[in-house]
């Protein structure tokens, strides 16, 4: 059997919120993204309300990508990993990827951040598998339109033992380990032996904290 090490992505092994961060990312190199602006930044908005659930509102923050070529989506992404992306990961984050798949931890990156740039941290050598939310890429042509449910809470859950059914994986769950930020996780902490939360400043009495840098 297999154990694993998961971790969250946004505010766990990053510094920023990561689809934010392309999108300015994006602006920068094409300014007239900022049309886009007021609708993304009014969706968070009202997800903070409780006016729109999460799937909506990440279908409308991210319409920056819609009608975007999957070529130059390839591009785009790359260059976000390299110039931004790359540079707000925790060095304690790495630190850990690196020791608990040196000690035969299969790593597992398991987000509600879109999966088409969250790939790129396929260049982390030791992550075995990423998992993200989906979104549409049709013909070639990318929307803003989600393939499936927000990868967040149960779902992330459901993606995880899909892909291990998928893989015909095995997993000593008991003795395998979860880092998040958030307590929005605890469907994964629930399921491994060995739950960290990082950074998280209120305290919990059964889960550890870390703090990493």
């Amino acid at each position: 059997m297999e154990k694993l090490a998961i971790f969250d992505v946004d505010y766990t092994l990053t510094k920023k919120e990561t689809l934010a961060q392309l999108y300015m990312f994006m602006m920068k190199k094409n300014p007239s993204f900022i049309i886009h602006a007021p609708r993304s930044f009014f969706s968070a908005f009202l997800y903070a309300l409780k006016f729109f659930d999460a799937k909506r509102a990440k279908e409308n923050f991210i319409t920056f990508i819609e009608g975007i070529k999957e070529e130059d989506m390839q591009r785009l992404v790359k260059e976000f990993y390299e110039e931004k992306l790359s540079k707000i990961l925790y060095e304690d984050a790495i630190k850990m990827i690196k020791k608990l798949k040196g000690e035969g931890f299969k790593v597992y990156l398991i987000s509600a951040s879109p999966e088409f740039y969250l790939n790129e941290l396929y260049n982390i050598k030791e992550v075995d598998k990423i998992i993200g939310t989906k979104f549409r890429c049709s013909n070639g042509i990318y929307s803003r339109k989600m393939e499936g449910e927000n990868c967040k809470g149960e779902e992330k859950v459901r993606r995880l033992k899909e892909e291990l059914k998928k893989d015909n994986i095995e997993v000593d769950f008991k003795n395998s380990y979860m880092f998040s930020d958030s307590l929005a996780d605890k469907p994964l902490f629930d399921l491994v032996g060995n739950p960290f939360l990082i950074n998280y400043k209120k305290g919990h009495d059964k889960i550890k904290i870390l703090n990493w840098k």
